[in-house]
């Protein structure tokens, strides 16, 4: 069994970034689409149970959120939707494992790895 979870922080306030909107996809499938707590996190998206090896890409509403803030942006924005394509490879042991991709963002850079 293979999870996902992911976390946001906010670079501008130096807070979680609450209330964004994340969006997980396979391919062209929607698999989730749900948005942030007060802490950053989006505990629904481990809602969605397994996941297989494959590649996948988490959407995250950067530019929504930042506007929701009052942060003043160009328009087009420089960051609007920022997608993080990634892999999960088949488990080395085979009992699964746990994939936490976090965001770390302001309006004009972010920063992401695989975290624990």
């Amino acid at each position: 069994m293979i999870t996902l979870s992911s976390h946001v922080l906010d670079l501008v306030s130096g807070r979680p970034a609450a209330g964004m909107d994340i969006t997980l996809w396979s391919g062209a499938t929607r698999l989730f689409s749900g948005r942030t707590n007060g802490d950053g996190r989006c505990p629904d998206l481990a809602g969605i149970g397994a996941l297989a090896p494959g590649a996948y890409r988490l959407e995250f509403g950067v530019a929504a959120y930042f506007r929701g803030q009052g942060v003043a942006l160009s328009d087009p924005p420089f960051l609007d939707i920022v997608p993080i394509a990634f892999g999960i490879a088949p488990p080395v042991d085979g009992k699964g494992g746990h994939y936490h991709v976090p965001l770390l963002v302001s309006p004009y850079g972010f920063s992401t790895y695989r975290g624990s």
